[in-house]
């Protein structure tokens, strides 16, 4: 026992001495090291920071729910990612301005221009017709009354020559009339007035001195009278033939020198500024491929036609070949410039974003390391070529984003920043666009599956509502075409499409039903025929958005049976102007962009 108690003294000893040299070990350690131990973590915290500023958060424009780490497509619609928020900047951007990195720049292909001073120059394309010259038109008609005995021209067509014989007139007028020169002959000396009238007479019946001197020496009645062409040209019409009576005013014949010819070309409301006296005008003809004439404006029209709405503008062009000819159809380029108010502003189209009667630029910050852009609103001139002129709101040298504009539009969207949608800008809801469902935290497909579905209450028949919906399945055939990028069906489809809706019988419908179906029939039928008839994309697409707002607004109004429409959008469509299309899923499949952005758009309606 007493030996047991030794050893347990002893261990306890022991175990005294290991937790005291602990104690002092660990006292020692933590003491003296403190300091050394929290300049790593205060350093590796500082890394941690420097990591997150530099990281920047990837999203999509039309889809802001989408959040990355890293650039890439968007998983809904597939467009590329935007920067949507740069913590590394050098300096904080003031509330109205967007800033972004050289990186975001490359990748969104923003390129600058710094606005100028120029001359506004336009293009300007006119549509006209060659006519005849009216100085070089000459009308003849008879003098005095008389018969044809003698033609020298025998067919419309006939050139002739000027003072060239046209024919020889038999005048009974104007044999009295030489009787009566002949006798004043004799009292010349007598009564020289009487002499002067009767070579007067003859005079206004067009005969010349030569013949009127050679009747004086002959002293000879002369009973047939020459014609004569007052021009060189061609016989365009003839009046008259051999045998014919004709009295004093009769038109014999029309004579056109078309050595030299006008070009009369209609210019809009819009050209006019653009044209002005002695501008060259390049023109072509059809029958002349690979030949181009060119002339100088010499009139234009000081009146606007009223059912046209056109003015004519006159070219005179030298014809020495005959190759120009009347009624001939020209297509004309003049190249303008409106250079009587000195150098203009001038900025790209590309640069300008339009939002209803509003126009804006973004302005770069000359002062910032970092890419720094401001939206402002400008005032426009007029249109010049790919330009505009800039009324207000620019000075010369500064410098304005003309390429990847809609890129800053969007990053300050959602940024919270002044945008195109949001001019006051603040918290546009992770930017959605004013009067746009962007569908917030939910997914595009979780949105679509909310909207309500509407049923049709109209009084159309059965037999009707069985037509529209025989249309209906032949559209839908054609909106799978658009889907899979496939234009050749698309242009078969629509043919189909339009056998069905030609054997809809609108006597089922009465009263306003009738009306209303009217109304929409004539919307659809000749843009379905544009589908028919091309199988170019951006025609068909165009036709196509028409089409689906009417056929939309008959299969809401008339119902359908057995089947469920879904009426779809998607705000890209068609260069951003937006457009809507049916389909039977609420799944959205765009026939507008197909597998290029197959997902991107919205259910707005569902008609049973």
């Amino acid at each position: 026992m007493k030996k047991y108690i030794n050893l347990s003294k002893k261990e306890g000893y022991r175990i005294g001495i290991a937790v005291v040299a602990g104690l002092l070990v660990g006292w020692l350690f933590f003491h003296g090291s403190g300091k050394n131990a929290t300049e790593p973590s205060t350093h590796n915290h500082e890394q941690v920071v420097a990591g997150a500023e530099k990281a920047t958060i990837w999203t999509c424009s039309m889809h802001p729910q989408v959040r990355l780490d890293h650039p890439g497509k968007c998983p809904i619609c597939g467009m590329d990612l935007i920067p949507l928020q740069e913590l590394s900047a050098t300096k904080t951007a003031s509330p109205d301005e967007i800033q972004m990195t050289d990186a975001a720049i490359k990748l969104a292909d923003i390129q600058t221009l710094t606005v100028q001073k120029g001359y506004p120059a336009k293009e300007v394309r006119l549509l006209g017709k060659v006519q005849p010259d009216e100085r070089n038109i000459a009308e003849l008609t008879a003098r005095y009354g008389g018969r044809i005995d003698k033609l020298f021209v025998n067919f419309t067509g006939q050139h002739v020559r000027k003072g060239e014989k046209l024919a020889l007139i038999y005048s009974p007028d104007l044999i009295t009339a030489q009787k009566e020169l002949l006798e004043a002959i004799q009292y010349k000396d007598t009564n020289p007035g009487l002499y002067r009238a009767a070579r007067n007479k003859l005079k206004l019946w067009n005969l010349t001195d030569v013949q009127i001197n050679g009747i004086e020496q002959k002293g000879t009645i002369q009973e047939d009278f020459e014609v004569m062409s007052p021009i060189s040209g061609t016989v365009t019409k003839r009046q008259v033939s051999l045998g014919d009576y004709v009295k004093t005013g009769s038109s014999l014949f029309e004579v056109i020198n078309l050595t030299d010819v006008w070009v009369m070309f209609d210019a809009y409301e819009t050209d006019l500024p653009w044209l002005r006296n002695k501008d060259k005008i390049q023109f072509t003809v059809s029958s002349l491929p690979g030949k181009t004439f060119s002339g100088k404006v010499t009139y234009i029209d000081p009146f606007i036609d009223a059912k046209t709405r056109v003015a004519h503008v006159r070219v005179e062009v030298n014809n020495p070949d005959l190759e120009l000819k009347p009624e001939m159809f020209a297509n004309g380029i003049v190249t303008s410039q409106r250079a009587e108010s000195g150098k203009m502003l001038l900025i790209p189209k590309t640069a300008v974003l339009w939002t209803g009667k509003r126009s804006i630029v973004y302005v770069k910050d000359p002062d910032r390391k970092e890419p720094t852009f401001k939206m402002r609103e400008i005032t426009l001139g007029p249109e010049s070529g790919g330009n505009y002129v800039a009324a207000d709101g620019l000075k010369e040298g500064e410098e304005i984003a003309v390429n990847g504009v809609f890129k800053i539009d969007a990053s300050a969207q959602l940024a919270g920043k002044p945008s195109m949608m949001n001019p006051e800008g603040g918290d546009s809801g992770a930017g959605s666009m004013p009067g746009m469902d962007m569908g917030g935290s939910k997914s595009t497909s979780s949105a679509k599956a909310e909207t309500p579905e509407k049923s049709s209450d109209t009084n159309s028949s059965d037999a009707f509502k069985q037509q529209l919906t025989n249309v209906y399945k032949a559209y839908l055939k054609m909106k799978n075409a658009f889907v899979a990028k496939e234009f050749d069906k698309v242009q078969a489809d629509a043919k189909a499409v339009q056998s069905a809706l030609g054997k809809v019988n609108m006597e089922e419908l009465k009263g306003d039903n009738h009306v209303e179906w009217m109304k929409q029939l004539n919307v659809m039928k000749p843009n379905i025929a544009k589908i028919a008839s091309t199988v170019k994309p951006d025609e068909q697409k165009a036709a196509f958005a028409n089409f689906n707002k009417a056929f939309y607004e008959s299969v809401k109004r008339f119902g359908l049976t057995g089947v469920t429409a879904y009426y779809q959008f998607c705000p890209m469509a068609l260069n951003n102007k937006g457009a809507f299309w049916l389909s039977e899923s609420a799944d959205i499949r765009n026939p507008y962009f197909g597998s290029d952005m197959l997902t991107c758009g919205e259910t707005r309606d569902a008609i049973r």
